[in-house]
């Protein structure tokens, strides 16, 4: 039976509609694929998350490939509760850069690094660890994190790793007080991005581009001098130092550490702000340079004025992709000298070894 001419019009657009679908499947695949020969993952890293009394933590017993989540909810091994006695426990507070989704395995995480190099020096103490670092957390989620979930561990020494996502809100009040922030718009991602992995991924490559070539102009940039950042920072810090000091017998502060550096050339500084431009698109490579510098000045200032070991080195850290992924997470060489910064200082501080030597 012949087709007539409207009949092999639909038919050709079925075909065609059918053969974009099964492409685009194929195409989803294999993005989900290379996920998770990179990060052990198929889905979505959201899909990881749990809500408890409205703080986002991690779902326990999470396994991927390179990721793995105890019954506790944190990032490592199994931890045992309560704390057998003479266990040097250590705490890891912060966000994604500590989280580390980046890192090649759950042994490659700087906080599981810092761990190991302690137990090294130290092999006739126990020595164990909570990561109790969540993705997208502020210091004022993590001084919640800590009082719910993270005291009731009683870790002996707690180490506080927190900037990017502080400033990142910080910044946005203040592009919305000067109203540039409604200029490069508040963009929720698409509701086919929380399914798509592939079109979440074109989604933020596209406004990556589009930052990237906003940086370069001089209209709409946020403008800002460098006193008027951090106060926020500064109370949430001050107050989550103070909430570990009633658990831990010693609490550090690190200094953040990020790709972006003074002495790149314009090009290179760009490439670097990457992803920190797509979360403050109203900022360019020099704003955020001066941004960090001044929290790591606060950060430093809490440590003094709290009693806090300042762990500092944040530039030993290069600026390269070899050792961060993105503007400011680590690559597996990033994280192996991060855990020196922090197993370094807290090795040569005369509390950590006093506190160490009692547990023997």
């Amino acid at each position: 039976m012949k087709l007539g001419h409207r009949q092999k019009v639909v038919a050709t657009t079925v075909l065609i509609v059918l053969m974009v679908i099964v492409m685009l499947a194929l195409v989803e695949g294999s993005v989900r694929l290379r996920q998770w020969f990179t990060s052990g993952y198929y889905g979505q890293v959201a899909e990881m998350f749990e809500l408890q009394d409205g703080l986002r933590v991690l779902r326990p017993n999470v396994t991927t490939r390179t990721i793995s989540i105890n019954s506790l909810g944190f990032r490592g091994p199994p931890l045992a509760q309560p704390k057998p006695p003479k266990t040097l426990r250590i705490a890891f507070v912060g966000a994604s850069t500590t989280f580390s989704a980046e890192a090649s395995g759950n042994n490659m995480t700087w906080p599981h690094l810092v761990t190991e190099a302690i137990q090294d020096r130290y092999p006739d103490v126990s020595v164990d660890y909570v990561n109790a670092a969540v993705p997208g957390y502020t210091v004022k989620s993590s001084l919640i994190n800590f009082r719910r979930r993270v005291a009731p561990l009683h870790p002996d020494v707690t180490v506080i790793y927190h900037a990017t996502n502080d400033l990142s809100w910080e910044t946005r009040s203040l592009a919305t007080k000067q109203g540039i922030y409604e200029k490069h718009g508040e963009k929720n991602s698409d509701w086919l991005s929380r399914y798509s992995l592939l079109w979440y991924l074109v989604e933020k490559n596209l406004r990556i581009r589009e930052a990237k070539e906003d940086a370069l102009k001089t209209v709409g940039r946020l403008e800002f001098s460098p006193s008027e950042l951090g106060e926020h920072f500064r109370k949430a810090l001050t107050q989550l130092v103070t909430e570990a000091k009633k658990t831990s017998e010693l609490v550090a502060l690190a200094t953040f550490s990020t790709q972006i550096r003074p002495e790149q050339t314009a090009d290179q500084q760009l490439s670097a702000a990457s992803s920190a431009l797509y979360y403050m698109p109203f900022m360019d490579p020099q704003g955020l340079i001066v941004a960090f510098r001044q929290y790591n000045q606060i950060i430093a200032e809490v440590a003094g004025e709290t009693g806090a070991v300042l762990i500092e080195g944040e530039t030993l850290i290069p600026g390269d992709t070899e050792h961060f992924n993105d503007s400011v997470h680590f690559k597996d060489a990033g994280s192996r000298i991060m855990a020196r910064r922090v197993s370094g200082a807290l090795l040569s501080t005369p509390k950590f070894k006093s506190l160490v030597e009692g547990k023997l």
